[in-house]
């Protein structure tokens, strides 16, 4: 008897831990649906990976339900990966239309998308909702309270669902990265600023996304009666969020 082919779908995958862990899936034998704004990325990663892509924004309703009545029935797997940070000031300086718009993204899309798809999920008989939060949302610092706030509400209603959902088949996971060197994340935080975004990863081996990618296929592929509630992976020089030992 053939094993039905799993289907995730994975959102920020334009590039980053998206678009690693979309390759890993397949390379794992997943059928996977991208998910993020920029076409051409999602094009350039259909053409590379055989993935199916769906252009949409997030904190858009109209995308987001587009997404759930385009997107191909079964859907075993949903990873909320989209997300960012936006500046880096005190909380006193901070402009609330970047606090406003860190948690439009991180918190209210995150559930917006799981709304959309969580019948579906239920529906497959072995769904699985992955939260790509932070070591941000177990962990403040200064200068990124926005971030902060913004990823311990994810992190805390990952937590909920989790109970919510105990008991309906569906897994509910947390993978919590720190310090991820992609090509974006800095850079966004910073304003385009490439020098002060390299600078955040001076002196040290931080993780790569394929790193986190591996975390997440490792918690989508334990068997389905184990749970990974919370799995925090970080560069070994870095201690905690106010602590990384970097060479001179």
């Amino acid at each position: 008897m053939t094993t039905p082919q799993l289907h995730a779908v994975v959102t920020g995958a334009s590039s980053g831990i998206g678009a690693a862990t979309v390759k890993r899936l397949i390379a794992a034998g997943w059928r996977v649906t991208a998910v993020a704004r920029r076409a051409e990325r999602l094009e350039a990663l259909a053409a590379q990976t055989g993935c199916d892509v769906v252009v949409a924004d997030i904190t858009s309703d109209a995308d987001v339900d587009e997404l759930a009545h385009s997107v191909e029935q079964p859907v075993h797997a949903l990873v909320n990966n989209a997300g960012g940070a936006v500046g880096w000031e005190l909380i006193a300086d901070a402009p609330l239309e970047a606090w406003t718009q860190q948690y439009a993204l991180n918190v209210v899309g995150t559930v917006r998308v799981t709304q959309a798809l969580l019948p579906a999920l239920c529906d497959s008989g072995r769904g699985d909702v992955v939260n790509v939060t932070s070591t941000a949302g177990h962990e403040p610092y200064e200068y990124g309270g926005g971030y902060v706030a913004a990823k311990h509400a994810e992190a805390a209603m990952t937590r909920t669902l989790r109970l919510e959902l105990t008991g309906t088949g569906v897994r509910v996971i947390e993978i919590a990265p720190g310090m991820v060197h992609t090509e974006e994340f800095s850079l966004n935080r910073f304003a385009g600023d490439g020098e002060r975004a390299d600078q955040v990863y001076a002196g040290i081996e931080p993780l790569m996304a394929d790193d986190v990618a591996d975390t997440i296929e490792y918690a989508l592929t334990r068997p389905h009666h184990v749970n990974i509630d919370l799995l925090v992976v970080r560069p070994r020089e870095q201690g905690g969020a106010t602590k990384t030992v970097r060479r001179d």
